[in-house]
């Protein structure tokens, strides 16, 4: 179910370092998708801290949304929570902490269902 959450994640990265060539900068942007639902996106720098945003709406109503801030140093950190509502009402929602340095990295998460059932997750890499 984590590596659902990869690809978003990796398209924030990406605009973040986008970002960094500009001492102080703020983008946001709103598309149509392909299916007819809507993505807006926001990214903020403010020194070596970003912050993040995402939202998007499905045809059928469905939602997600969102949020994270990094700051980046020699150890990069980085936080992110989120949260899905279907179109019969039903909620997901998760967070997750990590940080990556120059020849590793770790993340640690929880993710919490509709149910109410809550999974911990935690992960560790090599550069």
């Amino acid at each position: 179910m984590l590596p659902r959450f990869r690809l978003p994640l990796l398209c924030l990265g990406a605009m973040v370092v986008w970002s960094a060539a500009s001492p102080a900068s703020a983008e946001e942007w709103t598309r149509k998708t392909a299916h007819g639902g809507e993505l807006s996106r926001s990214v903020d720098r403010d020194g070596n801290i970003y912050t993040g945003s995402t939202t998007r709406t499905g045809p059928n109503g469905g939602t997600y949304t969102s949020n994270s801030t990094c700051k980046v140093g020699v150890v990069d950190r980085c936080s992110r929570s989120y949260s899905a509502t279907g179109p019969n009402g039903k909620t997901v929602s998760g967070q997750r902490y990590s940080a990556a340095g120059p020849f590793r990295g770790r993340s640690v998460g929880s993710i919490t269902g509709p149910n109410g059932n809550t999974v911990h997750g935690f992960r560790r890499w090599r550069r």
